[in-house]
């Protein structure tokens, strides 16, 4: 995979990933109040922070549009858009498919099957992010509410398998050589020693 990753890209992303954890966790404790009753800390820091994430969102869009090219492009991000996009997903997949079958290791470039992981990550978050600000402007005790409060929290469900199912294969990949987490959060890169010459 390519490892080239700008430092607004690293930080717009572990940004990203800290508001998805920690509405993630506070979403297991916290408890939506009645009409006329005051939120819990819980449900008040949710709140706030999920206000926060859609500014982090935003940015992040934002960013993929204007960053420059030796990143991934959006194009990149959505290949169900873009015939060329579909068809590099299907042949990696191809490939994928045809090594675990033969009980071979599977190779490590998988750059538009990844791309088109991150971007469906995107997506999801975004939705989290839209749904959740619509009920808090718009829809809290409206006739809609519960609708969008029920779709959020089934993204929600959704985030965690998405984020579990991430990094297991982020962990994998660093496990097996393929210094993936030190490309997105500035880990010491591990350095690979070279066999002196024979004399």
């Amino acid at each position: 995979m390519s490892s080239t990753r700008s430092y607004a890209t690293r930080a717009l992303h572990l940004s990203l990933l800290l508001v998805i954890i920690s509405q993630l966790l506070s979403s297991q404790v916290m408890e939506r109040p009645f009409p006329g009753d005051e939120p819990g800390w819980p449900f008040f820091l949710h709140e706030w922070i999920g206000l926060a994430g859609v500014g982090v969102i935003t940015l992040f869009w934002l960013w993929s549009l204007v960053r420059n090219s030796a990143e991934t492009p959006l194009s990149r991000l959505f290949p169900r858009f873009s015939p060329k996009g579909l068809s590099d997903v299907a042949y990696e997949m191809v490939g994928f498919l045809r090594d675990v079958f033969a009980l071979r290791m599977p190779s490590f470039e998988l750059d538009a099957i990844a791309s088109a992981v991150h971007g469906l990550g995107l997506m999801l978050a975004s939705f989290l992010a839209l749904s959740g600000a619509a009920w808090y402007f718009v829809f809290s005790g409206a006739p809609f509410g519960k609708t969008v409060t029920g779709l959020h929290s089934l993204a929600g469900s959704l985030m965690w398998v998405y984020l579990i199912g991430h990094a297991s294969t982020a962990i994998l990949h660093q496990l097996a050589g393929d210094d993936v987490l030190s490309g997105m959060f500035w880990f010491r890169r591990r350095t690979r020693r070279v066999p002196a010459p024979a004399e």
